[in-house]
């Protein structure tokens, strides 16, 4: 997720959101605010996950939230251009995706992936030549994840919605068809640049992970949504002992959501893991069900798992009010069929792995600086200016330059005031505050330091070592494609038609994208993300290319897709990182 700001010069800003950005910038806690069920509602929290609420300021403004797409040839105060806008402000997302299609039943609610979490250059990373420094993953991708759809009777299109039910889903160019659904995404968090309350690692040393779900408050054809939730999330932490670090709902979250805590399922690097995504019964229940996910740490032989149930507090957001209801999301769809999608999102997936990426650039120095209120005592000084050769391969940000600032911003051995953590391993800008996103592609995502094999080198971490997923008797799924929703972010991209639009980006500075690798070894076929173009029996999909082209004459928004391919691949797990 790098949420965008329209860089073309055309902008509908409502009074509230100018008032949000400017709280936003210089960290004015907004004070709690009179829902419209007649209730208040915490000063900070995830009532929009995009940061954007009139009534609330984020209160994890790091947050990967899912991308949400416009509709070409509507325009009103929510969208036009093929492009959605949060209170007025653009929201974009940098997303490279692989979606699996397969018409088995219980393909679309029950999905396990197996994976080598990777691992960094023993090196520290080093910011003086872009395209060359040594880099690690906390540099690359906030949250790699997995998705499912979700059925949400409260979210777009605002239907009822039948878990577990092919029937929902939307008819192709309809603006208002298909279940009420939510999209879920189980992230994986990069150690190296903590803490997560406010940056984007659990520590120093681990990775850890966390089931998100994202709904959106929107009419159908979004010409009405609530200003004050118009993308609530819900957050938990994978825990070995399924219990959330805090309340994960969006009305009701707080610091210790998002603060691990002791029993955080935390995961070295080289670790092989499988994590299940699934319904399952609710413990004392009744028979009612929501949705689960397991992550088993084959190395370590730990657990940890999360279920979306209103006993472990997931709620859903009314649209008209924004107040929380306890609710237990369940899967969507049956099968993981092609158009079993969540209507709403600009990735069509139901299941899918994805990288997301485009929120960090390296600096030297820093300026700035400014004061983030988390709580009572809980406070952490961060910086707006990014000063070093990354941020020079661009113009300067504002002018004709679409990104107007570069925070949160955290200097090398940053530990975090208050909160006392983990030194940061470089000087870093996770471009999230203002805009949501590295809008002029300057940060070390969009050069070439990415890895090109699964082991790390002296410069560039190793990659993931994915699995091909499976469903129910560990069957495969039998087709696949790639996609990407970059250009919806990219200010030479018109928003109407595929002029300006491009993978890489047209104005990005190291004229780079990463894409999925599959390789062939003597254990089956695996997956690799990120600069891996050769090796044995190693197909790279023709590089940035797999994302094909600019769909937006079918989509009616600009989104780029690749052909279908059938899975020839055999059945695999990977046990250890290929030599």
């Amino acid at each position: 997720m790098t949420g965008r700001v329209r860089g073309n010069g055309r902008r509908r800003v409502h009074a509230g959101a100018v008032i949000f950005v400017i709280a936003a910038m210089f960290a004015i806690v907004l004070p709690g605010a009179a829902s419209a069920a007649g209730g208040s509602v915490p000063a900070r929290g995830a009532l929009d996950c995009n940061g954007d609420s009139l009534i609330q300021q984020a209160l994890h403004a790091p947050t990967a939230c899912a991308d949400i797409r416009g509709f070409n040839n509507v325009s009103n105060a929510n969208t036009w251009d093929g492009r959605f806008y949060d209170n007025g402000k653009y929201i974009g997302h940098d997303e490279p995706d692989m979606t699996f299609l397969s018409d088995k039943s219980g393909s679309g609610n029950d999905v396990t992936w197996t994976e080598v979490l990777p691992r960094d250059p023993s090196a520290a990373p080093t910011v003086a030549h872009p395209g060359s420094d040594v880099s690690h993953w906390f540099e690359l991708t906030p949250a790699p994840w997995f998705s499912m759809a979700l059925c949400d009777s409260e979210s777009y299109p605002l239907t009822p919605c039948t878990p577990e039910s092919d029937a929902n889903a939307p008819t192709p160019g309809s603006t208002s068809s298909g279940g009420g659904s939510a999209f879920m995404e189980m992230q994986l968090y990069p150690p190296g640049f903590p803490p997560f309350v406010d940056s984007l690692s659990c520590d120093g040393t681990h990775w850890c992970s966390a089931l998100t779900i994202d709904s959106l408050e929107c009419k159908p054809g979004l010409t009405d949504c609530n200003e004050n939730c118009t993308e609530p999330q819900n957050f938990a932490f994978i825990q070995t002992d399924g219990v959330p670090t805090g309340a994960p709902g969006p009305e009701t979250v707080d610091t210790a959501s998002y603060t691990p805590n002791s029993s955080t399922l935390l995961m070295n690097p080289g670790d092989l893991i499988t994590v299940h995504m699934f319904d399952a019964p609710v413990p004392g229940g009744g028979g009612a069900k929501a949705f689960e996910v397991v992550v088993k740490d084959l190395t370590t032989h730990q657990l940890g798992y999360m279920q979306a149930s209103a006993a472990n507090g997931f709620a859903h957001s009314s649209e008209t009010s924004c107040e929380a209801k306890p609710y237990n999301f369940q899967p969507e769809y049956n099968t993981a069929r092609q158009g079993n999608i969540i209507p709403w999102a600009a990735i069509a997936a139901d299941v899918s792995t994805e990288f997301e990426t485009g929120h960090f650039e390296a600096c030297t120095s820093l300026t700035d600086p400014a004061t983030d209120e988390l709580g009572p005592d809980l406070s952490d000084t961060y910086w707006s200016r990014c000063h070093g050769p990354y941020e020079e391969t661009a113009p300067p940000d504002g002018g004709t330059n679409p990104e107007i600032s570069d925070a949160y911003c955290y200097p090398a051995g940053d530990t975090h005031g208050s909160l006392q953590t983990d030194p940061d391993q470089i000087t870093g800008c996770l471009d999230d505050l203002t805009q949501n996103g590295d809008l002029d592609f300057d940060g070390t995502p969009y050069w070439p330091e990415w890895p090109v094999g699964p082991n790390p080198t002296n410069t560039y971490p190793g990659s993931f070592v994915q699995a091909l997923p499976t469903t129910g008797n560990a069957q495969q799924y039998s087709q696949f494609f790639m996609q990407t929703d970059l250009a919806l972010s990219e200010s030479t991209s018109s928003g109407t038609t595929t002029e300006g639009c491009g993978v890489p980006a047209p104005n990005s500075p190291g004229k780079f994208y990463p894409y999925w690798s599959r390789v062939n070894s003597r254990s089956g076929c695996y997956l690799e993300f990120g600069n891996v173009s050769s090796g044995p029996d190693l197909n790279d999909f023709g590089q940035d290319a797999q994302y094909g082209t600019d769909q937006i004459a079918k989509l009616g928004y600009p989104e780029f897709e690749g052909p279908v391919r059938d899975n020839s691949c055999l059945d695999t797990t990977p046990g250890q990182t290929p030599n």
